[in-house]
Order: structure tokens, then sequence, then C-alpha cells
């Protein structure tokens, strides 16, 4: 059985009422955006009044690790009202109670100012076998947010010269890809996960812009000879206890 927490080395995360638990991929994908922000590749901060968006935010896992790394104002939503009371009182808990809001909406009701980054780690097994709990489903399954209106949305909410930031199974790449084409994105880093050496990835990164000058491939391996590997540890090693 999951933990009812995890613990990070500067928030915590509570995750009983929460269908979707933190998993390492959603880490990984939360320390990859940050390190970019924090490398200057996007402003994100009070003084320019930058903002940003998390679409499903769940427990709040990725606002927090976002802002770790800037001082930007942050909304993030959920669809599931269980999850986002959770996902507000481990933000209330933490140093970042005042930059981060939680609304508990669906990204297709939801209006607001446009914004200059947009993270999402949606709901991704479109098609597949779906569980008899309401809420996996719903955190699992684009039944109520398909790829096709992720990406809508994200057009009517992102700034012309934002960035979108996406996580996906790699099984859906090609789609994504097709689908910011339509909008006139194209990624400036697209990085493939893999468990190990021996494996073939299970997720891509996106991060998604218009106008862009150059475009770089990365693979990431969690794990090489069964250690963790020196790139999955530099990225979390602001965030992982272990590390």
């Amino acid at each position: 059985m999951p933990n009812s927490y995890f613990q990070f080395k500067q928030f915590t995360i509570h995750q009983d009422r929460c269908a979707m638990k933190v998993c390492t991929d959603a880490c990984l994908f939360g320390a990859w955006v940050g390190r970019k922000v924090e490398s200057g590749q996007l402003t994100v901060d009070r003084k320019n009044n930058s903002r940003a968006l998390d679409i499903g935010t769940g427990t709040g896992l990725l606002p927090l690790m976002l802002a770790q790394k800037s001082d930007g104002w942050i909304d993030a939503i959920d669809i599931n009202h269980s999850a986002a009371q959770q996902a507000e009182e481990n933000i209330q808990a933490s140093k970042w109670k005042d930059q981060i809001t939680v609304h508990p909406v669906n990204i297709l009701e939801w209006k607001s100012e446009p914004y200059d980054l947009i993270i999402s780690n949606p709901p991704f097994y479109e098609n597949d076998l779906k569980s008899p709990d309401t809420d996996r489903n719903l955190a699992l399954h684009d039944s109520g947010l398909t790829l096709v209106s992720l990406f809508e949305n994200v057009a009517r909410l992102l700034k012309p010269n934002g960035k979108f930031a996406l996580l996906l199974p790699a099984h859906r790449q090609t789609e994504a890809m097709e689908l910011a084409k339509q909008w006139g994105w194209t990624y400036s880093e697209f990085v493939q996960v893999c468990q190990t050496e021996k494996h073939t990835p299970f997720r891509v990164m996106f991060w998604f812009e218009k106008s862009i000058t150059a475009s770089e491939e990365k693979t990431i391996r969690i794990k090489e000879n069964g250690v963790y590997t020196e790139n999955f540890r530099d990225l979390l090693r602001d965030y992982y206890l272990a590390f």
C-alpha cells in the first residue's frame, strides 16, 4: 500500500485522498521544469508579474516543485474536489502558500489572464481498460479531458511567447507532436525517460514554444546497473532526501 505522504527536502506531500500518488516520472518532470526556469530559459517571477498554471495538479506536487525554483504566481487546478482540497492543504503547510493558489475547477471552465508557463501531467490512458475506481479513472483516463482538448485549452490560456511543458506516456509522443504543430508550436527540448539502459522509453517530456531556433533531444535513464544515474540524481538533488 502506498505511503500516505511523501517527504521532500523542503515540503511534504500528503496523498491519502488523491487517486494518483507521487511517482518517479512526475518528480522527474517537476525537477526538469524547475531546472529550465532556474537556468533562465523562462522568467517566472513576481517582479515581471509572471504567472504559471498547472493543469490537473493532483497532490500539488508540480507547483510546489516549481515554486522552489521561482517566485512567480502559480495557479493549480484540478477537477477532483478531494484532490484539490489535499493540494491546498499541502501547499498551505509549505513556505510557498502565498505564491500558489488552488482552484477546484474543470480546465474547460477556467478563465484567466494568459500565462507565461503552463505545465501538465494530464490524464493519459485514453481508450485503455479503466479501473472501477471513479476518482482513479478521472486521474488516469482522459474521458473528462482528451489530449486534443488539453491542447485547445493550453492554446487559449498561453501567452503568444509562452511555454508549455508536458509529460506523457511514450506511445503518445507522435500524437502530441502533431497537435502541437496544429497550434504552431514545436519543441525546443524533447526528453525520453527510460527505467534502465535495458528498457525502452516509457515517458516523454516536451518543452513546447513558438519561434525556436534549435531543438534538442535527450534520454534520461532513471537507473543503470541497479543504481540511480548521475543525471537523475542531479535533477532531483534539491528535492529528494536520499540525494
